[in-house]
């Protein structure tokens, strides 16, 4: 019985469209942290996406039964950054369990202690094919030019309002 995302915070969680990055920093983890936090706060991209995950990701299992796997929010920020930042599964393990902001966006509280194992990690992530991964860069593509379209539109309005 795998969820999309735990939509019922636990104690001392902190909301994703609520986790602070750094806009400083040069390096790539909040880079790629803040394009999923984007991604978590557009309800149609983030629902488009989870769709195509429940549907590719073992679409043989029964969704009502059995005992609850990683979410699919977990599986895909675990394989971006995988896959985004060229890190093997020990790494890839090694920050989920100890990097603060990584943990954050993955759902899980200061307070209380989870700690992912490292075969849970292989078995869930690996699902991620790069095939759905071509596929989900696609949705998020289409959004972004939907936006930048909006963004465009709006500035020549705004510059006609300005030119009269």
């Amino acid at each position: 019985m795998r969820q999309s995302y735990r939509p019922q915070m636990k104690f001392g969680e902190v909301a994703i469209e609520d986790v602070r990055l750094n806009p400083k920093s040069r390096d790539d983890i909040p880079q790629v942290l803040r394009g999923l936090q984007w991604i978590y706060i557009n309800e149609p991209v983030r629902n488009e996406i989870f769709s195509l995950l429940e549907k590719e990701l073992q679409p043989e299992t029964d969704s009502e039964t059995g005992r609850p796997g990683m979410s699919y929010w977990e599986i895909l920020v675990m394989g971006v950054l995988r896959l985004t930042l060229n890190w093997n599964y020990d790494a890839l393990h090694e920050q989920v369990n100890e990097h603060n902001t990584i943990r954050q966006m993955l759902g899980h509280s200061s307070f209380v202690p989870y700690e992912y194992g490292l075969q849970t990690v292989k078995d869930n992530v690996q699902m991620l094919t790069p095939e759905i991964v071509d596929r989900v860069n696609e949705i998020v593509v289409k959004a972004g030019h939907s936006l930048v379209k909006k963004r465009k539109r709006n500035a020549k309005k705004q510059s006609r309002l300005f030119c009269r």
